[in-house]
């Protein structure tokens, strides 16, 4: 029996796939058109009259990355849930792509090529925290705290998710819940306590 042939799109979201893990694996640097067409068991034009190159590929994968994560974090981020919640929501979101697709959180973290305007992780960050920073403005207005160091504080929030996720990647230890536990009780106990003039802590 003759095996059915892919049709385009079926051959596009196969080659993205296949690219995923060689960037995943190899960084983009490391990462060659030879090695996904192999992998994909095709010709290196059809990897060409896809996406024009590896840069190509490499954006579509990034996007596609940066998009899906970022749609896992919106949709566990509700604005009338307390800053506890949301702390516990964003870390679990980045926890459970991080499980899920570890190679696409991989490409994500690794450094993007010279010139490369397609976001990557730093556009990830920059709209998680945006969002972040939308939650944190009700919780400062509601407590009196100055309003313009919210883009301060969902910026470190984020960032200490990441961190931790991308350490937590090669880990896996402990449980994923246990390790959102203390990602939330730090932020959270750090904001519940947080003074309405930090300069006050100064020694």
């Amino acid at each position: 029996m003759t095996e059915r042939r892919m049709t385009a799109g079926e051959r596009r979201t196969q080659l993205v796939e296949v690219a995923k893990g060689v960037f995943a694996e190899h960084g983009f640097d490391g990462a060659s058109v030879e090695e996904i067409a192999a992998r994909a068991r095709v010709s290196k034009p059809i990897v060409y009259e896809h996406f024009g190159g590896k840069e190509g590929v490499y954006a579509v994968v990034v996007d596609r990355e940066t998009s899906r994560l970022l749609d896992m974090i919106t949709n566990r981020l509700d604005r009338d849930a307390g800053a506890r919640e949301q702390v516990r929501g964003s870390a679990m979101a980045f926890l459970d792509y991080i499980e899920s697709d570890p190679d696409g959180f991989r490409v994500l973290i690794r450094d993007s090529p010279a010139g490369f305007s397609g976001g990557g992780m730093a556009g990830l960050l920059s709209d998680v925290a945006a969002k972040a920073e939308q939650v944190l403005s009700g919780f400062f207005t509601r407590t009196g705290r100055e309003l313009g160091s919210a883009p301060l504080y969902a910026h470190a929030l984020v960032g200490m998710i990441v961190h931790v996720g991308a350490w937590w990647a090669d880990e896996r230890v402990p449980d994923k819940d246990v390790v959102a536990d203390h990602i939330t009780a730090l932020a959270y106990v750090g904001l519940s306590r947080l003074p309405v003039d930090p300069s006050t802590l100064r020694g």
